[in-house]
């Protein structure tokens, strides 16, 4: 029975979330499997991946062939780094003391550049945060100053109409009072008008 070593897809549309099973080639995708070997979430960074290493490096041993994306976990996890360490230990080229420190090595320096990978994620996720909230406080900057502008310019506008409305009332009351201070043109008295005639029938005599 051929066997391989594959992802069997759950988790909800958009978010999947894979087991890594060992089946029969002939099953399908998302059907029955001979063991589940781990798991595989590819939602987060870096993708998280929890396998049965002993268990994979039995079933690669007895002939199941991992597709390409199984094998490339695989091989992230160090299962492949083992097999090939087995497959040493029984041609006599190591022991297995020597294949396990071999091993763990590899696991402690993989982690290692795991962690460094995390950590440069970490201090780039807080540039870009910073970064942005910089952008942002520029943007508020300049709408504050924009804001400011646009007040005091209204605030000039006003104690242009003020003065404006000022200078008109003060010339219309001086014109009022000149007008007030301005005397009447005398009309003549009606006393003098029978002088005025008595001359006037003199002179015709």
């Amino acid at each position: 029975m051929p066997v391989k070593i594959r992802l069997q897809r759950h988790g909800k549309k958009g978010k999947p979330f894979y087991w890594i099973v060992a089946a029969d080639a002939r099953a399908p995708r998302d059907g029955k499997y001979l063991e589940k070997l781990g798991t595989y979430n590819p939602n987060i960074n870096p993708a998280e991946i929890n396998i049965d290493i002993d268990g994979s490096v039995k079933w690669l041993q007895n002939g199941a062939q991992p597709t390409d994306t199984a094998r490339a976990i695989l091989s992230y996890k160090g299962v492949m780094m083992k097999k090939h360490l087995m497959g040493g230990v029984a041609k006599g080229a190591l022991t297995e003391e020597q294949a396990e420190e071999k091993f763990q090595a590899w696991l402690e320096e993989k982690a290692g550049r795991v962690s460094a990978k995390k950590e440069g994620l970490s201090k780039a996720e807080a540039k870009a945060k910073a970064d942005a909230l910089a952008a942002e406080k520029a943007v508020n900057e300049k709408r504050m100053a924009a804001a400011a502008e646009a007040e005091a310019e209204a605030t000039a506008e006003e104690a242009t109409e003020e003065t404006t409305e000022e200078a008109q009332e003060a010339t219309a009351e001086a014109t009022e009072a000149e007008v007030e201070e301005t005397p009447a043109a005398e009309e003549p008295k009606a006393e003098d008008a029978p002088a005025e005639e008595a001359e006037e029938e003199k002179k015709e005599a």
